[in-house]
């Protein structure tokens, strides 16, 4: 039998009350409880609403402003462009997609230098390293096959529907030229 979903209240003091522990929390301790794979749930304790996204979204923008940023400006700026646009809901599935095999990728190369090397991985780093760079050369093409194909779909849609234009166009015309006496009872 799986928990029930953790609670967190967000009061209107901007504090965070977690209902297990009965405790208020900072978001360093929401950070903790991610990191340690906990289902949680952050609500407003006025309106109910969910506001866990935007807890999430507050500590990476935490991470994001010390330390070693994780994202570059302009690769915020693409995600900053791709909001409103048709491939934003692609984007989000193809990140979230990507993520999921990331993080299953260094789940494997994890136990993996377990099993070879012990408890510390023995001498693995150049190993490691090398899955790395094996798996980002695998992604690039495989980034640049699927916007290929949603461009080369794209421009097949354009041209139908230019096509379909033209060849409407053309008929309004050909009968314009075909009836003009319809035109003169009007």
């Amino acid at each position: 039998m799986s928990e029930p979903v953790r609670l967190i209240k967000k009061y209107p003091n901007r504090r965070l009350y977690d209902t297990k522990t009965s405790a208020y929390i900072t978001l360093g301790d929401v950070k903790d409880l991610v990191l340690k794979f906990e289902v949680f749930k952050v609500v407003d304790a006025k309106t109910g609403d969910d506001l866990t996204r935007s807890i999430l979204l507050q500590i990476i923008l935490e991470e994001e402003t010390g330390g070693v940023p994780l994202f570059s400006s302009e690769l915020l700026s693409g995600f900053v462009r791709f909001y409103g646009s048709t491939m934003q809901g692609m984007l989000g599935k193809y990140l979230e997609n990507n993520m999921k095999t990331f993080v299953d990728f260094q789940q494997k190369l994890q136990d993996q230098s377990r099993t070879m090397g012990g408890p510390n991985g023995g001498d693995n780093a150049h190993m490691q390293a090398d899955f790395w760079n094996q798996f980002l050369n695998f992604q690039q093409p495989a980034m640049q096959s699927m916007m290929t194909t949603y461009m080369d779909q794209s421009k097949k849609m354009f041209q139908s529907m230019q096509d379909q234009l033209q060849s409407q166009t053309r008929n309004m015309f050909i009968t314009g030229l075909l009836n003009p006496a319809d035109k003169e009872e009007k």
